[in-house]
């Protein structure tokens, strides 16, 4: 056997023991999903994980024992499909063994058998086995409700597996579910029960002598009828003062509806409809009111759907004249007191069926079309606008094939009018209504004609460069002009694109005269709608060529440009590349197209030249090509394989051998060579390298990998330029995430093993060795790499150094953190779906014994490390680890570093609200610490302190009246407050503490 390498020597071994102890002693819950997840990617074998349990299984404590065998049962939950049949054997032994156990073993036994009656390798005549053995030893109706569930399933589980074998118990089999059945009360169960006992029947199992008992232990639940009583009833409870009767008779009478009929309803019908009709005025309850609704679209729903007989009562026809009959006149009223309350009512019937819809809105569209015009105030002719749009969007829910059918053709011409005129008014609300009515009108066939269209486009046009004081219309503009662009492109591409490229013209001559500032805002809000409308493949060859010139346009210096003006051009061809990501063609387009003019344009800036350029400069900002970076890894994350190869095959060779001849205009003064004698701007570069290789497919193979590793690894220690050392430490972490397992994957890791021990020791690249370290430690937690433990033990172990300590504390908040460049999902890396619990379980205790063993002085940074974990952390996990932690947490607010401070109120504020009975113990403490931080220097920690004082207000009321003077004193303060913001926060926690105790509160 080959000797082990330094790799292998420092992966740790004792991560399955620690799981076993947290779940077994330390009562937590996440550990089972956890070592589920590690047989599953054959990290350990289920045989390895009994042997971890041996002593707990084997325990005297039954609690003990317990917990052992639920751990390996909840593994086997997971896992059953890959037992072998030797295992399975020796399983169901153990698990037999174990009914005989202490009466707290026996749920957690039940569960391991539930697994193992599902494995497809079970040997013949262990099913028997089993059944004999719960029939004999458990006392199935002694069980709580979901035990009793679990011998139901097992039960299922075999008859639909191991029929023949069951057959052959013969009437054993019947006795033993008609005992396991006597007695059981819970619908849950009875559902199970009643399919085993059909199936009984059904399959001709041996009933044998116990025909009679069978047919007693299921008869004496039937018949169950309701229905001669249950309407009145239910009338009686809606109109009753009890809010949860009328909530509980609203969603019965919705139930009944999916299975009654007219027979069943026409009695009630005009009961119901007043109950409900009463409701929905008057309540002051929205639950209330949205059941009523839900009711009566039911029992609408419920007349459309029946059969008549050709001499029969058209109920729904006169049920919707009632209802039109009561709700007409109210949208007719000039005070518009009960017009949304009818129209919600009207609405919901109409929403019901095709039937209903025509019926409603033949009748009401008119009325509503006749006051808009009646009405000259913009905010009435909203309302009503309002309620028309809620009648277009639900004709979206029914298909008409002739287009004389649609009930909103004879309306096409007014609607039109209508809109326009909306789209016209000075009123910034009514626009928005009429932004939005327009999409749904746009969305329903041949109701825009032509001119419409055209109409349409020069509203939107105008309302998408609106000035920042219409925020909200422009914005809706935006979105519209997408949704529209895709159904008419045409319409689009004569009328819009044409007048937003004369505009962005125009941009260009104020940026060339710089005497245009007020100006600008008017440039950035075309190119927001010039992105915005390239929803459409054919826009898209359209708008990408303009706004690729506009870039190019900048880069020869032709107009005054700074870092915001590049930025949003970048932003907009981002959108545009998240538009064309859902085609397939239209994002090889885009990439093909955008990324050799970006790399094109960087290059040509990186390269040295005579003449000072600004804008050659102003390209390699770091911001800028962070904004170059979001495209090109938008531009990459969805290509297809085939096609992603055919990319990598020239950006790649760019970078390592200077390979310029797919760049457009690829004439440059010197060779492009980032990784060997560059100059600084070139190894800048490395970032747009980072962004297309770490967003590439995993299984696109990258040529010269090895080559490339290395050179990345290098850079990423060189001490000069820490922008391009970053970028080589990211992307090196990005390939490392994604390469397979194998023998390639660990020179890749110990070669950077060696690079960071080396970097760290001393000398000028410690601050870049820290970096890569940082980053693959988190490329490897994110798989679930066995060296990621080694690495994170060692980023621990630097919060004690003098000049890493604080910059490792920061790193936990790295490591627990999505990233939005690299090692992310959408960029197809390996992120596993709890990482952040196992990292959680591996870590905080090793976070813990550290503060405790720590100098004073750096004890802050174990606290900074800690509070990052937990404040990232999902609350369902934290909540069982609060009790010990909470003092820790409690310590950190004492912290003078206010990122310590504002991570740590971060985590609290919620608990608060979902731990009230831990935290009440602490109260002093957390009054004293919130209100001394209220004052902080930091407006954040003042604004996230006043939240958890306001949170504080959510603990039992007995433990907060003794503070509830000093508080409101307190809390005085922040109302003078000079940000906004804080003062709003003070408002609103003052108020809360001043009506504790107070009744109703």
């Amino acid at each position: 056997m080959a000797a082990s390498t330094p790799l292998e020597a420092m992966v740790s071994t004792r991560t399955l023991e620690h799981l076993v102890y947290d779940f077994v002693m330390g009562q937590q819950e996440g550990p089972a999903n956890l070592v589920a997840a590690d047989v599953k990617s054959g990290c350990y074998t289920v045989l390895e994980v009994v042997e971890a349990l041996g002593s707990y299984i084997e325990n005297p404590e039954p609690r003990t024992r317990a917990r052992g065998i639920q751990l390996l049962s909840q593994v086997l939950l997971q896992c059953h499909s890959l037992l072998l049949e030797k295992e399975v054997v020796h399983l169901i032994l153990f698990y037999e063994n174990r009914l005989k156990d202490h009466h707290l073993v026996i749920p957690p036994v039940l569960q391991g058998l539930k697994a193992l009656s599902l494995c497809v390798a079970l040997p013949p005549g262990l099913a028997v086995s089993v059944l004999k053995a719960i029939f004999q030893e458990v006392p199935v109706q002694s069980l709580p409700q979901a035990d009793r569930h679990s011998v139901y399933s097992i039960i299922t589980n075999f008859m639909r597996t191991r029929e023949e074998e069951l057959k052959g118990l013969g009437a054993d089999f019947t006795f033993g579910f008609v005992q396991v059945m006597d007695g059981e009360t819970d619908p849950r169960n009875l559902l199970v029960a009643f399919r085993i006992a059909h199936d009984f029947i059904s399959r001709d199992y041996n009933l044998g002598i116990f025909v009679e008992e069978l047919f007693d232990v299921t008869s004496c639940y039937f018949p169950i009828d309701f229905i001669p009583f249950l309407l009145p009833l239910l009338i009686e409870k809606v109109d009753s003062e009890i809010l949860s009767a009328k909530l509980d008779s609203l969603q019965t009478l919705n139930a009944c509806c999916a299975v009654y009929g007219q027979k069943e309803l026409k009695d009630f019908l005009p009961s119901l409809w007043a109950s409900i009709r009463r409701e929905v005025f008057q309540t002051a309850s929205e639950q209330v009111e949205a059941e009523g609704l839900a009711a009566l679209h039911a029992l609408t729903a419920c007349l459309s759907r029946s059969v008549l007989r050709a001499d029969a009562e058209d109920l729904l026809d006169s049920f919707l004249s009632s209802i039109l009959q009561d709700c007409r006149h109210h949208l007719c009223e000039p005070d518009m007191k009960l017009v949304w309350p009818s129209a919600k009512l009207l609405q919901a019937a109409a929403g019901a069926s095709a039937r209903a819809y025509d019926h409603i809105t033949s009748n009401v569209l008119p009325l509503l079309l006749e006051q808009f015009h009646k009405h000259s105030q913009s905010n009435q002719r909203r309302t009503i606008l309002e309620m028309i749009l809620g009648f277009l969007k639900l004709q979206q829910k029914w298909s008409y094939e002739d287009k004389g059918e649609r009930p909103l053709s004879g309306f096409k011409d007014q609607l039109c009018s209508l809109v326009f005129m909306a789209l016209a008014d000075p009123n910034s609300q009514l626009q928005l209504v009429g932004i939005r009515t327009l999409t749904v009108l746009g969305a329903q066939p041949d109701l825009l004609s032509s001119g419409d269209l055209e109409l349409a486009v020069g509203h939107l046009y105008r309302l998408s460069l609106l000035e920042e004081n219409s925020q909200s219309c422009r914005v809706a503009a935006l979105e519209a002009s997408g949704t529209l662009a895709t159904l008419y492109p045409v319409a689009f591409s004569s009328h819009l694109v044409p007048k937003l490229a004369e505009e962005l013209c125009m941009g260009e001559l104020n940026l060339a005269r710089e005497d245009e500032p007020n100006k600008s805002s008017r440039y950035l809000h075309c190119l927001q709608a010039l992105s915005a409308v390239s929803a459409h493949p054919s826009i898209v060859k359209e708008t990408l060529p303009l706004l690729l010139k506009h870039l190019c346009q900048m880069n020869k210096g032709n107009m005054v440009t700074g870092p915001s003006e590049v930025i949003a051009v970048c932003q907009s061809l981002q959108q545009v590349a998240e538009n064309c990501q859902l085609d397939p063609e239209s994002c090889w387009y885009f990439h093909q197209t955008a990324v050799p003019c970006l790399l094109a344009l960087a290059v040509q800036a990186s390269m040295p030249e005579k003449e000072h350029s600004v804008m050659r400069k102003v390209l390699l900002e770091d911001e800028v090509l962070a904004a170059m970076v979001s495209v090109i890894g938008t531009a990459t994350t969805h290509l297809s394989p085939d096609l992603a190869a055919q990319s990598v095959a020239h950006i790649v060779p760019l970078f390592l051998d200077g390979n310029i001849s797919f760049l457009p205009e690829n004439s440059f003064p010197c060779r492009f060579q980032p990784f060997q004698d560059g100059s600084s701007g070139q190894r800048r570069l490395v970032a747009l390298l980072m962004a297309f290789v770490c967003s590439l497919p995993r299984n696109v193979e990258i040529p010269q990998l090895n080559r490339l590793m290395r050179e990345l690894l290098e850079l990423s220690c060189c001490h000069s330029c820490p922008f391009s050392s970053t970028a080589a430490a990211k992307c090196f972490a990005g390939l490392l995430n994604k390469h397979p397992e194998g023998q390639q994957l660990d020179e890749f890791l110990q070669l950077a093993v060696d690079k960071v021990e080396a970097g760290l020791g001393s000398g000028p690249c410690r601050s870049q060795a820290f970096t890569l370290l940082l980053w693959v430690t988190k490329a490897l937690v994110l798989r679930y790499h066995p060296l990621s433990s080694c690495l994170t033990n060692r980023l621990i172990g630097l919060l004690s150094d003098p000049e890493l300590g604080p910059a490792a504390a920061d790193g936990f908040s790295l490591l627990m953190s999505d990233c939005t460049d690299v090692l992310t999902r959408a960029g197809h890396a390996e992120v596993r779906i709890m990482f952040r619990q196992r990292f959680f379980t591996d870590n905080v205790p090793a976070l813990v014994q550290g503060f405790h063993a720590a100098p004073q002085d750096v004890k802050p940074n174990y606290l900074k490390g800690l509070s990052h974990v937990l404040n990232r952390l999902p609350k369902p996990v934290l909540l069982p680890e609060l009790p010990t932690l909470l003092s820790l947490l409690l310590e950190a607010l004492s912290c003078p570093d206010c990122v310590v401070q504002l991570s740590t109120l971060s985590c609290l504020q919620p608990l608060l609200l979902e731990a009230p009975q831990v935290m009440s113990l602490h109260i002093d403490t957390f009054v004293t610490k919130f209100l001394n931080l209220s004052s902080s220097p930091s407006m954040a920690v003042r604004i996230a302190a006043l939240q958890c004082m306001h949170a504080l207000t959510r603990l039992p009321t007995p433990v907060l009246l003794p503070y509830k003077p000093q508080v409101i004193r307190a809390l005085a303060k922040p109302l003078d407050d000079k940000k906004r913001l804080v003062r709003k926060e003070a408002v609103s926690a003052r108020g809360e503490w001043f009506l504790l105790g107070s009744p109703g509160s």
